[in-house]
């Protein structure tokens, strides 16, 4: 009996040790939208899904700085309650880190356009239809291989990544990002590879006070198609965040394609959000894009504006 109690005893602390040194965490957000849209010239009221989620993220304590972790995260239309594409379509990665870095294996989004796009989209984390509606992402997600290198200096770090094209006619699709922090100023920088297109980038963020602003220029070639030539797109930000109150005014613009005739576009958004909580935010915004005679990615038409109402809860 005593022999079997000091075993019981051994497990229970040695099952409590494991425990300790891994975990799960739950997130993810709901985020929806109440619009009066003009897509071309056709009006329509809707309610409009933005990049709403729920995601498991695990690490577990491998000892001697040796870490391994995981992301499952799966994206769904809240408005509808339906799937949004395949189920973990926006993540599904397995990682090791440690003094070396970080080691990455799975589904993911370009880094090159965390450091570059995402990092200033303030307003609405580049989601919903207020999203920047001209920059050319070109990675593939899928089948992809990376590594994150720890703090080169501080606050520097740089990732590369490729997607494999595992058959299917497909190339590699390539995947590189440099991102710097300085206190108040943050630089950043990407470049992305995908058959004969290709893209780069660089954006800086400054924050002063009650006030950010940011902005990035890129130059693609055939980003938006086949053959289409080059372009150079920038886009400005900025915040002003007072109390519970943020307001933003976001303004892009595009050149034309050196191979399509009037392909320039412009986009503007203005919009004002107000945090109930840390983790819940009212919000409203018009934006409108103006094409000209070229189709641009998601816009799916030539001419584009909404005026929204959002609500915003993460977990």
């Amino acid at each position: 009996m005593k022999k079997t109690l000091v075993i019981a005893a051994v497990a229970a602390l040695t099952a409590g040790t494991a425990f300790a040194q891994s975990s799960v965490t739950i997130y993810g957000r709901f985020n929806v939208t109440a619009e009066n849209v003009n897509r071309g010239g056709l009006k329509v009221t809707e309610l409009a899904n933005n990049a709403s989620r729920i995601g498991f993220r695990g690490v577990e304590d491998l000892g001697g700085g040796l870490k391994a972790g995981f992301v499952l995260e799966h994206g769904f239309n809240a408005d509808t309650g339906t799937v949004g594409s395949s189920f973990w379509g926006r993540q599904s990665e397995v990682n090791l880190s440690g003094g070396f870095g970080m080691l990455r294996l799975g589904n993911f989004t370009s880094e090159a356009y965390f450091a570059t796009a995402d990092y200033i989209s303030m307003h609405n984390h580049d989601t919903g239809n207020s999203e920047d509606k001209l920059y050319a992402y070109l990675g593939r997600n899928g089948n992809k291989i990376a590594y994150r290198t720890p703090e080169l200096i501080k606050g520097m770090t740089i990732e590369g990544g490729v997607s494999l094209p595992e058959g299917g006619g497909r190339e590699r699709s390539y995947d590189l990002a440099w991102n710097y922090a300085a206190g108040p100023l943050q630089l950043g920088a990407g470049y992305e590879k995908n058959g004969k297109a290709k893209q780069y980038a660089v954006r800086g963020l400054y924050e002063l006070g009650a006030f950010v602003i940011g902005a990035y220029v890129q130059r693609d070639t055939d980003g938006n198609g086949v053959n289409i030539g080059d372009r150079t797109t920038y886009r400005l930000t900025g915040a002003y965040n007072f109390g519970a109150n943020e307001l933003h005014l976001n303004y892009g613009a595009a050149g034309k394609y050196s191979k399509v005739a009037d392909s320039a576009a412009k986009q503007y958004t203005i919009a004002y959000n107000y945090n109930l909580s840390k983790r819940t935010k009212v919000y409203t915004y018009y934006t409108k894009v103006d094409n000209n005679k070229f189709i641009y990615g998601p816009t799916t038409t030539k001419d584009f504006s909404s005026i929204a109402f959002g609500v915003r809860h993460n977990f």
